[in-house]
Parts: C-alpha cells; sequence; structure tokens
C-alpha cells in the first residue's frame, strides 16, 4: 500500500492507521509542531461540525442583521439555500452595485494550493462583476506599507530574501532580536511546511559563540537557547531603546559614515534629531531609559558592544503590531545602517525570523502556480484592519499611505475560511458592526464565532475531507494531501458549491471550465511540472506524485544576504526607492505631512502603555497561542489541554499575583473601558511585572452575566484597540493595550460554543421563497 500524507500550516503528516487513521509528523520534520496533535479532534469534533446548511431564524423574518449576534438557526437544504445566496448576490449587485460587497475572508483555512477557500471566492465574484477587497494583512500591515518606501521592496520580497541562517551561524557575533525569535510562532507558514528549523538554527547560532540577545517583555519570546541575554523592556517601547542605541553609536563615533553617505540617503536630518537638535530632546540612554525600562548604562554597554561586534538586528512580526507600528521597522534599520554591515553574509537587518517558520530557510525559492482568481473590476478596497469602522461609517474618508479615501456601503458580507471575530480588535465594537449589513454568507465547518453571527452558513469539508496538493516557494517538498475521511453531514468543499452558484448567476463554464476537482488538481501539476523544468529539474506524472504522496525537490541549498546586490553595486543596482538608497529620511512620506508618522524614525508615545497608565493597570500582551493556529483547533483536545477550568490561560509574574491574591489555577477577569474576559492564571517569573499575557484565539463568547457583558472564555480582543497604527498602515495595533486583573470569585458561567447555536428544521420558519425581498429595496 502506497503511503498517504497530508498537509497543513502547521506541517506535513503521514496518514496510518486504515479505518481508525492518525497522523503522525513527517519523520523527516525535526520539530514537529504541537498544533497537529490537536487536528484530528477538531476536524470530527460531531457537537461543533455544521452538518446542513442552515438560515439564521431573525434574517427569515427580515431583520435585516439586528439579531445576527445571538440567533437560532432553521436547516434548510443546499438547493434552498444556493437559491437564497443567488438571489442576494443578484439583488444588491442590481440596487447598490458589485461595490457593496465585500469578500473579505481573511484567513488561514487549508494549506492545499487548489482548495484555498479566498482564491475559490475571489474567483466566483470576480466573474460576477468583482467586490469590495481588503489590503494587507493583520500580521505585518505595517511592514507591508512602510518597507516599499524605505527600502523598495515588498514585505513578501523582503522575506524571501532574508539573510540565510547558516550565514548568521558563520558570521554574526551578535544577535539582537527585537521581540524574540520565537519557536512557537515558527510553528505555522503560509501554504503549508514540511520542517521545522528555527529551535535548531537558534541553537546553532548559540554554539558558534554568538550573543543573543532577546529583547521582549516575555523571556519564552526566545526560549530555544538557554544561554540567551533577555532584556526586559517595556512593550511598545522598542523604538526609544533603539534610537538611544543609535544615539551612542553617533555620539562615540561608532558609526559608519561611508556607509550612510553611499547606501543612505537622508542621514544628516535624522542625525540632527537624534541629537536633539530638531525638537530640543537629545535621544540619549537617559530619556530612553525610563520609558523602554531598561537601565542607563544596559543601554551604553549594549551600544559598546554592538560597536565591536558583527550584529544582526532582527525585528518580530509583533513589535510592528502596536501603535506607530511602522517605526521599531525603519529605526531597526536605521540602526543597522548606522553599523554599516547591511548588504554582508550574516549581519544587517532582518524582518519576520521565527514569525514564520520559513523566514531565513536556505530553500531556493520556486513560485508554483496557484487557483487563478481572475481580475477585480471592482478597484475599491479597505486596509484589512479596518473592517468595523467601514461597517459604522460608509461614506466617511480615512487616510491611507498618503490618500484620502473614502469607506464603502457595503450591504452584503461574503466570508470563506476565515474567522473574523478572532482577527479583529474590539470585538465589542465589531459586534456592532457586524449588524449592519443586509447580509452576511459564512462558508465554514465548525459553528465558530463567525458561523454563528451568519446569516446563511455553508457547510464546508475540512482539508482531512478532500484531495489537494501542498506546493509552497519556500518549501522542498511537495505534498499530495490525501482525503482520509469522507466529508461529514452534506459538507461540500468550497470549489463545488461555487460551482453551483455560478452556475445560478450564469457564470458556470468560466469558473469551473469544465474541470471538476481532480481535472483542476492535474492542470495544477501539470504546471508545476512545467516551471520545474524551467528550474532545471524533472517532477513525475500526476499519477506517480499521487501514489508516493510527497516529491522532494532536487535544488542545492540557495544561501541568500539581503541587499548584497545592492551594496555590491549601488549605483547599477539601486533600491526601488525615491532616492536609489535606503531611506531613513523620506520625502515621499513627509508630503504626507501625517503627524503620527514622520519623515523619519521617532519615538511617538502609544496611545496606550505602561508610561501612562493607572494605578493596578497592566500591559495585555496578546500573543499567538501554543497549542493552536489563530482560533483554529480551538475545539481540538491539544487545545481544550492547556485551558484552566475550560477558560484560556493568562500569564502573571508571581510578584503581581500576589498582590492581586491569585494563583496558579484561579480564574481572573481582565477588563478595561472596552470590556472584559475571563480567564486562567499561570505564574512565571518570565514575564515582566508590569505585564499580563493571553493568547488570541479562544472562540469568542460573550454573555451577559450579572448584568454586565463578559467575554467567558478568554478572548483578549474583547479588550484591544481599534486603531489604525498610523495613517500610512492603518494595521491592527493588537499589543496596544491597557488592562485590569483581578481575581474572580463567582459562579463561573456556562461555555456557549462548545455547543452549536439552536437549531430547527425547515417546517418550523415562515415560507422562505421571499426571502430575498425581505432583506432590502
Amino acid at each position: 500500500m502506497e503511503p498517504r500524507f497530508t498537509a497543513s500550516h502547521w506541517g506535513t503528516y503521514l496518514v496510518t492507521g486504515g479505518d481508525d487513521p492518525e497522523l503522525l509528523p513527517d519523520p523527516s520534520d525535526p520539530q514537529p509542531s504541537r498544533i497537529g496533535r490537536g487536528w484530528l479532534s477538531a476536524a470530527r469534533d460531531p457537537a461543533l461540525r455544521i452538518k446542513r446548511p442552515a438560515v439564521r431564524k431573525g434574517w427569515l423574518h427580515g431583520d435585516q442583521g439586528r439579531g445576527r449576534n445571538g440567533d437560532s438557526f432553521v436547516e434548510v437544504s443546499w438547493d434552498r439555500a444556493t437559491s437564497l445566496i443567488a438571489g442576494e448576490l443578484q439583488r444588491v449587485i442590481e440596487h447598490y452595485g458589485n461595490g457593496a460587497i465585500f469578500g473579505g475572508s481573511y484567513g488561514w483555512a487549508s494549506a492545499g494550493r487548489f482548495h484555498h477557500a479566498q482564491s475559490q471566492l475571489k474567483r466566483f465574484l470576480n466573474l460576477i462583476g468583482g467586490y469590495t477587497a481588503h489590503q494587507n494583512t493583520y500580521s505585518h500591515a505595517a511592514a507591508e506599507v512602510i518597507l516599499p518606501h524605505i527600502v523598495g521592496i515588498s514585505n513578501e520580497a523582503f522575506l524571501d530574501g532574508a539573510t540565510s541562517w547558516p550565514l548568521i551561524a558563520e558570521n554574526c557575533s551578535l544577535l539582537l532580536a527585537f521581540g524574540g525569535i520565537s519557536p512557537r510562532t515558527a510553528q505555522i507558514e503560509p501554504g503549508g511546511t514540511s520542517e521545522h528549523e528555527v529551535s535548531s538554527q537558534l541553537n546553532r547560532i548559540a554554539q558558534s559563540g554568538t550573543s543573543i540577545v532577546n529583547i521582549s517583555p516575555v523571556r519564552s519570546d526566545l526560549d530555544a537557547v538557554s544561554s540567551a541575554r533577555w532584556m526586559q523592556i517595556r512593550p511598545g517601547t522598542d523604538t526609544a531603546l533603539m534610537l538611544a542605541l543609535a544615539f551612542e553609536l553617533q555620539t562615540n563615533d561608532w558609526h559608519d559614515c561611508a556607509f550612510l553617505d553611499r547606501y543612505t540617503s537622508g542621514w544628516p536630518r535624522f542625525r540632527t534629531y537624534l541629537a536633539g537638535e530638531s525638537d530640543g530632546q537629545p535621544k540619549s540612554p537617559e530619556w530612553a531609559a525610563p520609558i523602554c525600562g531598561v537601565p542607563v548604562q544596559d543601554i551604553r554597554d549594549l551600544a559598546a558592544q554592538m560597536a565591536r561586534e558583527r550584529v544582526m538586528i532582527t525585528v518580530s512580526f509583533g513589535v510592528q503590531r502596536g501603535d506607530h507600528g511602522e517605526q521599531p521597522i525603519w529605526a531597526g534599520l536605521a540602526l543597522a545602517a548606522m553599523l554599516g554591515q547591511i548588504g554582508q553574509p550574516g549581519t544587517g537587518f532582518g524582518f519576520g525570523y521565527g514569525s514564520l517558520t520559513a523566514v531565513g530557510r536556505s530553500q531556493r525559492i520556486v513560485r508554483w502556480p496557484s487557483f487563478p482568481q481572475g481580475a477585480n473590476p471592482i478597484r475599491d478596497f479597505i486596509p484589512v484592519a479596518r473592517i468595523t469602522d467601514m461597517l459604522l461609517h460608509p461614506g466617511s474618508s480615512y487616510q491611507y499611505n498618503g490618500e484620502t479615501r473614502l469607506y464603502p456601503d457595503i450591504r452584503l458580507v461574503y466570508w470563506a475560511g476565515g474567522n473574523p471575530f478572532h482577527h479583529q480588535q474590539d470585538l465589542n465594537r465589531f459586534s456592532d458592526a457586524w449588524t449592519r449589513p443586509e447580509a452576511v454568507i459564512v462558508h465554514d465547518h465548525s459553528w465558530t464565532s463567525t458561523a454563528r453571527r451568519a446569516d446563511i452558513v455553508l457547510p464546508c469539508t475540512t482539508p482531512l475531507e478532500r484531495d489537494d496538493i501542498m506546493v509552497n516557494r519556500r518549501d522542498s517538498s511537495l505534498v499530495y494531501m490525501s482525503q482520509i475521511f469522507e466529508p461529514l453531514g452534506d459538507a461540500r468543499d468550497d470549489h463545488a458549491i461555487f460551482c453551483d452558484l455560478a452556475n445560478r448567476m450564469d457564470v458556470g463554464p468560466e469558473f469551473h471550465e469544465n474541470r471538476d476537482t481532480q481535472a483542476w488538481l492535474r492542470w495544477m501539476w501539470s504546471n508545476c511540472r512545467q516551471i520545474a523544468e524551467k528550474e532545471g529539474f524533472t517532477l513525475p506524472h500526476f499519477d506517480r506524485f499521487r501514489e508516493a504522496g510527497r516529491v522532494s525537490i532536487p535544488l542545492p541549498q540557495e544561501l541568500r544576504t539581503q541587499f548584497a546586490e545592492f551594496v555590491r553595486d549601488p549605483e547599477n543596482k539601486p533600491l526601488q526607492t525615491e532616492s536609489g538608497k535606503i531611506t531613513l529620511c523620506n520625502e515621499t512620506i513627509a508630503a504626507m505631512k501625517a503627524e503620527d508618522c514622520p519623515s523619519h524614525p521617532a519615538w511617538l508615545q502609544p496611545l496606550e502603555w505602561l508610561g501612562n497608565a493607572e494605578t493596578g493597570q497592566l500591559h495585555l500582551i496578546s500573543g499567538q497561542p501554543d497549542a493552536r493556529l489563530h482560533s483554529q483547533l480551538d475545539n481540538g483536545n491539544e487545545a481544550q489541554a492547556s485551558k484552566i477550568q475550560g477558560r484560556e490561560p493568562c500569564t502573571l509574574h508571581p510578584e503581581v499575583a500576589q498582590k492581586l491574591g491569585v494563583e496558579s489555577g484561579d480564574i481572573v477577569r481582565l477588563y478595561n473601558a472596552r470590556g472584559a474576559c475571563l480567564a486562567g492564571v499561570r505564574l512565571s517569573m518570565g514575564i515582566h511585572p508590569g505585564c499580563v499575557s493571553l493568547a488570541t484565539g479562544a472562540w469568542f463568547d460573550p454573555q451577559v452575566v450579572a448584568g454586565t457583558l463578559l467575554e467567558v472564555h478568554g478572548n483578549p480582543n474583547v479588550l484591544t484597540l481599534d486603531k489604525g497604527t498610523s495613517s500610512l498602515a492603518q494595521g491592527t495595533i493588537g499589543h496596544t493595550c491597557l488592562v485590569y486583573v483581578e481575581k474572580w470569585t463567582s459562579p463561573l458561567p456556562e461555555l456557549s460554543v462548545n455547543t452549536p447555536p439552536p437549531i430547527g428544521h425547515l417546517h418550523s420558519g415562515p415560507d422562505i421563497s421571499a426571502v430575498a425581498v425581505n432583506t432590502g429595496p
């Protein structure tokens, strides 16, 4: 019997067990992800899987969304459900135009290249006239917008070009990791992965004699190396520390003037800012120490060490997910430029190491084909994290990347493969905004927080219930993802759903091109084989690939150095910036006249931080979880085992816990003016005493308890602030948040997310043939 494999964003798995299958991590993976241990139980959860199409009762009665946040459902046939959706789409297009459809669908539904929910949805919407889209990501929006201005390449290109791990091990003697480099966040990779190597790479670097400094409020952000030095910084103050280090380099004449003159623009103006000539405040260690909580002498000593060493400065994704998140990226780049080691093997500046598993991987990049989405006739979009503002304030203006834009008037939201009730900040405010559209359509396999708040819910297969292929440009393996189970209930894959809808909307042949799923997979593999031939190697025919289950790419490792070509020949290989160089002062940004994003790296006080905290407030750190991907698999046994009395655990410093009168295993209430949630307590000496950490991703479970709205499961996004990083990028600032913490002494509310919403049957509702005219004009 040929081996069977499947793949996910958290790893590749060998399928064993016949009729009772098990998933074993790929034997070649040196550090398998913990996340995968909860995959099977979550995917086969009989209580929470959506078995049949369902329609919300209030929507059937014409409430136009008012009851969307807590309603029951009526199960209907596939024919009736798709007929309703086609009718709603046609109604909205006829009365409001395609720009009134929001096709957000932000999410990580599958590592498969064909069953990529966003691609399937966008291809369908493009064929029926388009939709309002989103731009950038929750993960790194600040970087996506500012990097093209300051280094002339996209964030994707920057991550692809990251200096390779082996070069850091061989050439770097001091690694400064702002935000750490965490194997916890390195469990995942967009498009899937066959191995996890971040821990071993970090240990190789440490064994080479490199000094590693973890600059983070949490020690575990770099816990793979026991010898790493922990510099315990206040959250949101990395820029201040970077500027003080730059001040020391400049004041002591430890900076590389020749590099700055040849490879950067704007250095003289940035230098005047560091010296305090432009604002009256030198950015000295004495200035920075009370801001970032790092002693003056420690700052001076670190700057002196930097001047002696070969230095790599890295910034994690999490550091830029805060108020003015553009600044630590820019300031870190400027600090590296002052050392003059950018473009050299193993040193310089990096972004995203450890935030994804493949950043820094020495794999030759091969750009494989994807499911074609077509072109969107609607050019309008919003920055991804501004969805609440869009729904609450249609027609109002906002600033983005130098433009004044208007929020569209959205009447229908179509979501497939994502969970905005995980990603979005200030979920209580978002819940209000979510009631504003006239119709919300969701594809999901389980009763997630988003599915429960839809008007029409279509049950989808999980990746374990269909065939697909994993082809990732930064991975050494191509994986045939074999179907393991039959679909549960009446679940269908997204492609089959959109084929039906496309036929109803008279674009069926254009959507499916007379191919079924196997034919599409063969088409994609044929394109893979053509690309492989151009790269100088041969892939097997499709049937052999499917039988083998996995193919290794026979290409030599490719060591990369970020900006190497530019540094070797800046005149003939200039950067695509306004000056052709790294811009330390950017005239394009200066012309925007944005007070929240100056023309050079700068310290701007966050809206909420320990520097303006009231007595008793702690800074909330809401990082990525260890036992799931975002909110995926939260109902799986691995994530469930990590909870405390069914609640997501938060971490407190023991001294803080003692003052609060709480112990490990207790339940606490975290709260601020935006909301409140419950969480279990863990204690650790490895967290800044001014902080509390609570991972994102617990399924949103708001309930009225003793007359007050309370999220009872431990979702931190009822507390986080829904504001853009700045008018430049408008990214999320989930790490800018102050909360109070108190012991919970009342009875624990029962969780509602562990059971499906109330579900009736078709005969219990009204005649739904008229629904399409009940929801709008």
